[in-house]
């Protein structure tokens, strides 16, 4: 279980926080072309924040990998090859929370994250609102977090080299997770 420091904000109830499948989001983005940055997204995921009587805090995650969505169908395909995902052989990429700390409304994540078989340890930055209560009487916490992991520590290793230099895709991908989650 990890820590939560409440420090000058606002604790969190003990009890199981639960994603509620609709209003939170599992992006990703990267470098493309040395130009641009390319955007996707993964539809299909379930998170948990679980918080003990003393405050101490657990979050874990688990995103299908094949419930990844881009603009063209060719490229998701790709995406779900052995060349990236292989979505075959590791249909789910999972974290799991070693420490989570808390001052005022900023929070700070590690834990580690498993895509492709491959565990490395991630820092994430970002921020947590509530709890609050919605408009149907449910407790909700927000939390938005963003970390920039290296692709190639994980096996996503496919590039292409460019012409003038540089290559397709950059190594350095950031990942953008917002949750809404429900009390259960």
């Amino acid at each position: 279980m990890s820590t939560i420091t409440t420090g000058t904000g606002i604790g969190l109830p003990a009890g199981t926080y639960k994603d509620d499948g609709v209003h939170s989001a599992a992006t990703f983005a990267v470098k493309h072309m040395v130009v641009s940055t390319f955007r996707g997204r993964f539809e299909d995921f379930d998170a948990q924040l679980v918080v003990d009587e003393n405050g101490e805090a657990a979050l874990t995650g688990t995103v299908k990998a094949d419930s990844i969505v881009v603009k063209d169908e060719n490229l998701a395909g790709h995406l779900k090859s052995p060349d990236f995902f292989d979505t075959e052989r590791y249909p789910e990429i999972k974290f799991s929370s070693l420490r989570l700390t808390r001052e005022g409304n900023d929070v700070t994540l590690e834990g580690d994250l498993t895509i492709k078989g491959q565990t490395e340890k991630v820092t994430g930055k970002g921020t947590i609102e509530g709890p609050h209560e919605d408009i149907a009487g449910n407790t909700k916490v927000g939390l938005a977090l963003e970390t920039v992991i290296d692709r190639t520590k994980f096996g996503l290793n496919w590039n292409a080299p460019l012409p003038k230099g540089g290559f397709a895709l950059a190594d350095d991908v950031k990942l953008t997770v917002e949750l809404e989650l429900a009390k259960a």
